[in-house]
């Protein structure tokens, strides 16, 4: 009896503390963009991409210095049939913050240019927003020192 209670207490604990990764088409990523008066940073990435995988932990760290002042999206374009890597990876990654998997690639002329006029549909790419209103568009890997310095020049 006491190897069953520790092991539901063990898969309880994991499924708690397992990263929830949300999948979802274009139509309602402006949602998590619009959250409230605080600077959003929205960082577009995939497990595959090696520049991503770099940046990730900057993301993180700055995530935990302003949890409080600053909300962070990660919109991940890898497939949706790896949705249990992504979420595999945002664990060990120790990823919080709105976790999110774009499926939505048969779209991709139409939502590439809708997030950035500009955009070529490399990644990683990172979007700062206020108030629903895209500030800044950062279109290439970012350095821990340029995310922070970003971040307190627009929060």
């Amino acid at each position: 009896m006491k190897k069953i209670i520790f092991t539901i207490g063990m898969l309880l604990s994991f499924v708690l503390n397992a990263q929830q990764v949300k999948t979802v088409k274009y139509e309602a990523l402006p949602e998590h963009f619009n959250q409230n008066d605080k600077l959003t940073v929205v960082n577009f990435w995939a497990t595959w991409c090696g520049p991503c995988v770099n940046e990730i932990p900057y993301f993180v760290q700055a995530n935990e210095r302003f949890k409080d002042q600053v909300n962070f999206v990660y919109v991940s374009l890898d497939q949706a049939k790896q949705l249990q890597k992504v979420e595999a990876f945002a664990k060990n990654q120790d990823m919080t913050g709105t976790l999110l998997l774009l499926d939505d690639a048969k779209r991709m002329n139409e939502w590439i240019p809708a997030i950035h006029k500009g955009w070529q549909g490399n990644i990683p790419i990172t979007v700062f927003y206020k108030n629903g209103e895209k500030l800044h568009f950062h279109g290439e890997e970012i350095d821990q020192q340029r995310l922070i310095e970003k971040i307190e020049q627009l929060k």
